[in-house]
């Protein structure tokens, strides 16, 4: 029997024990999280819920120009993050990321449908008069021409950049 078997002690009172390595390692990701927060922009900047003392340092950090005197602003801001509520910081930047990546996805397929419209024939065209219903077929029909036939004459591709912006609307519609 050891002298600690006197104290009282339940299951849920056991004090979990961090390593020292795992401390540095998340204090280095919120250093890293202001760091990506001070590179958004003005715009998403005000989307993340940042509050007095935080909020000062990040717009700071982004006035400073001198390298180290970044690094240590940046060391900074990870401390004044571990005082906040990290956790809708973190969430409010991976919505702005997800969006981000939405918007990439999004114009890539845009770029797939105009490429394969002006490549294919009357099969691509009928395939996303499928997807897109509400496209008006005649217009549609003049912007692809207009665009094959710049492409036959190595001009400029206008129409093939006024095709994107139609189908985009097309698929924004939707």
């Amino acid at each position: 029997m050891s002298k600690f078997d006197d104290f009282p002690h339940d299951e849920d009172d056991e004090i979990e024990y961090v390593s020292k390595t795992q401390l540095k390692q998340e204090m280095a990701a919120l250093q890293e999280l202001g760091s990506k927060i001070v590179d958004l922009s003005e715009k998403l900047l005000h989307q993340i819920p940042l509050e007095g003392r935080l909020e000062e340092a990040i717009l700071e950090c982004r006035r400073i120009k001198s390298r180290e005197g970044r690094r240590r602003q940046l060391q900074f801001i990870g401390k004044l993050m571990r005082q906040t509520d990290h956790e809708a910081i973190q969430q409010a930047y991976e919505k702005i990321e997800a969006r981000g990546r939405d918007n990439v996805q999004r114009t890539h397929q845009v770029e797939r449908w105009r490429d394969r419209l002006i490549d294919g024939g009357s099969e691509a065209m009928g395939e996303f008069l499928q997807e897109c219903w509400n496209a008006d077929r005649q217009h549609l029909r003049q912007l692809i021409r207009a665009a094959q036939k710049e492409r036959s004459q190595e001009k400029p591709p206008a129409s093939a950049r006024k095709l994107f912006r139609y189908i985009r609307e097309l698929m924004d519609e939707l």
